[in-house]
């Protein structure tokens, strides 16, 4: 089985170095707390790109601050 690897959030990290609570990030990009705590709980299976603009708007953050992709090992069968 492939293993593409995973695209992993940093938004609790970004708020904490920025000192700014969920609350505030919630309140100013108009987000619903469930949808600000499926990305912060890297449970979004479907990426919404202007909920991420929000998001780095908000925290005056580039994309890729906020998410990364960490590489998995790719098995051929070998």
């Amino acid at each position: 089985m492939n293993d593409f690897g995973q695209v992993v959030f940093k938004i609790d990290q970004v708020l904490e170095e920025k000192n700014i609570s969920k609350n505030k990030l919630e309140k100013e990009a108009n987000l619903q707390r469930t949808q600000l705590n499926s990305y912060c709980n890297n449970k979004v299976k479907r990426l919404d790109l202007i909920t991420l603009a929000k998001i780095c708007y908000v925290l005056d953050c580039n994309i890729e601050d906020i998410m990364e992709y960490q590489r998995g090992e790719i098995n051929n069968g070998k």
